[in-house]
């Protein structure tokens, strides 16, 4: 295991971040909407406001207001609902309770001496956010020389092997549970954070970032898809968990896949959410993806133009507006690849297009795709074809590779199988 994960301690990683700011369940759609667009992994902490003023706050009680965490695709399923089509000026005003899916396990709040690897191991089963306080003048240090978060260089004089085992702090140093006070600071640790470290430290990680996702096994063959002829709004019957995406695919033969888009919360991040969330309950996931273009006769939508970009707006401005107008992909942001719709494509194109890469493509290579698209996920397409489908790789499958014993590699003669599972209508 590269040592960078055993000197390195999350508030190495907290450095810079900006304070976090509590969102609450109480708060509207259409805030969570502009919210959403400046944040992380295409989702935000939602949190219970608290009983009582005044009292001081354990980790324990912080994380019982913890409620869950709201991506886009939850509100673009949440304004596709039938009674909020009718009336999306009142869904628009909704509390974001309403759309939320309650999951108190996505956020562990963490000392900032908590290891990197004790950190990763957590992430690795489910936490996708980590609350650090930054209030704290907090003297451990994970190196032989590091940053103290009070602005100043100091050299540890205390023992290497404690800093390197559990990094013990000494009483004279105290952590940051030991000085918990009413007006504490936290920020909010994504996984997309650690990734960003892990790719400036790739010369520790050798020989893992050249080694192809298939030698170590990063491939998750579980993924969720919906076929392109079903309705897309099936997909909102069980929305996926990790990563937030369901692939758009073609059955070529029996096991096999082709992928012609997604419909993630990656790729409704910064749309325009009731275009999108009309299109979601009027068309199917071929459709929704594809895009249909202006001089197409057969869908009709209301006019959401005044409404813009929902995520660049105070208001939703009356979203019933009585003139109609063809629907465009561009209205919820894709753009189409031709005049006429058609699903079956050899060579797929445009923003709604999936972000993918080869079963042979090298770790470092994805971990940079994944960053370079602010994307949660990589779509994984056979060597030999760009089109079929065997799976995926997110964060928590990165997290898992970079922590993987070199004894652990898959032979690189392994071949994968598509088994997506697919929604169930």
């Amino acid at each position: 295991m590269a040592s960078v994960f055993l000197y390195h301690v999350v508030g190495d990683l907290t450095v810079g971040k900006p304070e976090m700011t509590e969102f609450y369940e109480t708060e509207t759609i259409e805030t969570a909407i502009r919210v959403i667009g400046e944040s992380t992994e295409c989702g935000i902490p939602i949190w219970k406001r608290k009983t009582h003023v005044g009292i001081i706050e354990n980790a324990e009680m912080k994380q019982q207001r913890f409620v869950g965490i709201l991506s886009s695709l939850d509100i673009v399923a949440f304004l596709a609902r039938a009674e909020n089509l009718e009336d999306q000026e009142r869904a628009m005003k909704a509390p974001v309770s309403e759309a939320v899916v309650a999951n108190y396990s996505l956020l562990r709040q963490v000392d900032p001496a908590t290891r990197l690897i004790d950190a990763l191991e957590m992430m690795k089963q489910g936490v996708r956010r980590l609350l650090i306080r930054k209030s704290v003048v907090w003297k451990g240090m994970s190196k032989r020389f590091s940053i103290l978060y009070n602005g100043k260089w100091l050299k540890n004089i205390d023992n290497p092997g404690n800093s390197s085992n559990n990094l013990n702090l000494s009483p004279n140093r105290p952590s940051s549970s030991s000085t918990s006070t009413g007006h504490d600071k936290f920020c909010c640790l994504s996984r997309e954070d650690v990734i960003r470290f892990l790719i400036g430290c790739l010369g520790a990680l050798a020989p893992l970032p050249l080694s192809s996702i298939s030698t170590l096994g990063a491939i998750n063959p579980n993924y969720c898809s919906i076929d392109a002829s079903t309705p897309a709004i099936d997909i909102s019957h069980k929305l996926p968990d990790d990563p937030v995406a369901v692939a758009v695919v073609e059955n070529i033969h029996d096991n096999q896949y082709r992928i012609i888009g997604e419909i993630s919360a990656s790729k409704l991040w910064k749309c325009n959410y009731l275009a999108a969330a009309w299109a979601l309950a009027n068309l199917s996931a071929g459709q929704f993806v594809m895009g249909v273009e202006d001089n197409m006769t057969s869908r009709m939508v209301p006019d959401l133009s005044a409404n813009g970009n929902v995520g660049e707006n105070d208001s939703a401005n009356g979203g019933g507006a009585t003139r109609a107008r063809k629907f465009s992909s561009r209205s919820i942001g894709f753009n189409p690849l031709s005049p006429a719709f058609r699903i079956s494509r050899s060579m797929y194109r445009g923003r709604s297009a999936p972000l993918t890469c080869k079963v042979t493509s090298s770790l470092a290579a994805v971990m940079a795709q994944m960053l370079s698209h602010r994307a949660s996920h990589v779509w994984v397409t056979e060597d030999e074809n760009d089109d079929i489908l065997v799976g995926v790789v997110g964060y928590a499958d990165i997290l898992a590779a970079v922590t993987k014993q070199p004894t652990s590699f898959i032979p690189a003669n392994r071949s994968f199988e598509a088994l997506g599972n697919s929604i169930q209508s």
